[in-house]
């Protein structure tokens, strides 16, 4: 039976791409309510479907991939630089894989041009050809239009003819920063990448007792259970504690906890571990859009997770990998183990001294990397107060000294001083999340 969430889902996904949306229109044309409406439109968000864009609203676009986040298309090329397609449309869907100025001769440019690559030229139109039939990709700068050879040449090829009004530093600037920021971006794993699916997972029915629980415990060697109604919606969790002292013909549906905590597919494992921790969770049911069980996620495979994305690497530098690089640790006599900080003119704001957001993250790093020199490896800070004494100049080196002061088997907290010159320049407290495996 298709739900009133699955049937607005439905309805946003025919509308085309540029239409504009709102939760009265929505709940006026489907005949639901408006808090419906409002649920299934935050849902199209999550899956791309919608964009909500300051001062013009919520529209239909084009839903979003999961791609390699290396991959850069000629069509998000065009969007960066503002530029025209002259030619070769059918090319943009075509992966760039670097980009090349043409400021030489075309006999010095030949051995540069490669199939997949980017030719950025003026108004050159031998050195446009050139690159075209080598199978590069051409961006016209400075606002300059090319003969009709050349656009057709580019129609036949599928290779893309693109004009920009920038000049050729501009652009490069702007296509270079694009490619950087693809590369530093991490892979946000989500719950549909690592959750162990309905057919390798062992669950129960309201129908079944507790005889069947004890079974299936025997079984599988697992203790927590997922319960789900006829329609394999999911209506409880049943675990060992549920069942002690019940005798076996007693229906699973009397013992269960109801209304458990569960995952959707395109949650971030983050937030997943988020609630795992907190609530103490070792196994979360997760569900379709109909809430449908699709599977089930643990807390090993989201340690698991964890651990895999901090050793994925990464080939641009973040305002967080500079603030790390700088990061030093020193050990000190009184205090232990301390960390030293060079504050750089990079690092300030407008009036030479370091800026609030930049002392934040560097004693959040500071504090990571002291929880792993403790083997608290999986540490998520949830919260910080931090409190300025002194102002700290451009040129200092600042001194961050944690303390733990307590410490539980799913938080820590800490107390940093920072230092600038032996005195007193900061001080923060701050509560981290801790994932140990149980």
């Amino acid at each position: 039976m298709t739900t009133k969430h699955d049937k607005i889902l439905s309805y946003i996904e025919s509308l085309p791409v540029g239409e504009k949306i709102s939760v009265r229109t929505i709940a006026k044309q489907l005949d639901v309510s408006e808090g419906t409406a409002y649920r299934a439109i935050k849902d199209a968000e999550m899956k791309g479907l919608v964009s909500t864009i300051q001062r013009v609203g919520t529209i239909r676009i084009e839903k979003k991939r999961k791609e390699s986040i290396e991959n850069l298309t000629f069509s998000q090329i065009v969007n960066i630089i503002e530029g025209d397609v002259l030619g070769g449309s059918k090319g943009l869907d075509k992966v760039l894989n670097k980009f090349i100025i043409g400021a030489m001769t075309e006999d010095a440019m030949i051995r540069y041009i490669t199939k997949g690559s980017l030719m950025i030229v003026g108004n050159r139109e031998p050195a446009q050809k050139l690159a075209l039939e080598n199978g590069a990709a051409v961006l016209i700068t400075g606002g300059f239009d090319t003969s009709h050879e050349i656009v057709e040449l580019a129609d036949r090829l599928e290779l893309p003819l693109i004009k920009t009004s920038y000049d050729s530093f501009t652009v490069a600037t702007m296509i270079n920063r694009a490619m950087t920021d693809q590369l530093i971006k991490k892979e946000i794993m989500l719950t549909e990448d690592i959750y162990t699916p309905i057919e390798k997972t062992d669950y129960l029915t309201t129908e079944n007792t507790v005889m069947d629980y004890r079974r299936l415990n025997e079984k599988s060697g697992h203790m927590r259970f997922p319960v789900v109604n006829k329609q394999k919606r999911l209506v409880g969790i049943v675990t060992a504690k549920d069942v002690i002292g019940k005798p076996d013909r007693m229906s699973i549906e009397r013992v269960m906890t109801r209304n458990p905590f569960y995952a959707r597919t395109h949650m971030s494992v983050a937030s997943v571990a988020h609630t795992m921790i907190w609530d103490g969770l070792e196994v979360m049911p997760v569900l379709a859009d109909d809430l449908t069980l699709k599977g089930i996620v643990s807390r090993q495979d989201v340690m698991k997770a964890m651990q895999s994305a901090q050793r994925q690497p990464q080939m641009g530098d973040t305002i967080a990998d500079q603030i790390n690089q700088l990061l030093e640790i020193s050990e000190s006599e009184e205090n232990g183990v301390v960390y030293k900080f060079p504050v750089t003119p990079q690092m300030t704001n407008s009036v030479g001294t370091i800026s609030f957001g930049v002392l934040s993250e560097v004693i959040s790093d500071a504090v990571y990397q002291f929880l792993t020199f403790m083997d608290k490896r999986n540490a998520v800070v949830e919260q910080m107060n931090l409190h300025y004494f002194k102002m700290i100049q451009m040129g200092s080196e600042i001194v961050i000294e944690p303390k733990v002061f307590d410490m539980g088997r799913k938080s820590a907290r800490l107390d940093v001083n920072v230092y600038a010159e032996n005195i007193p320049v900061a001080k923060a407290v701050l509560v981290c999340q801790i994932m140990q495996r149980t």
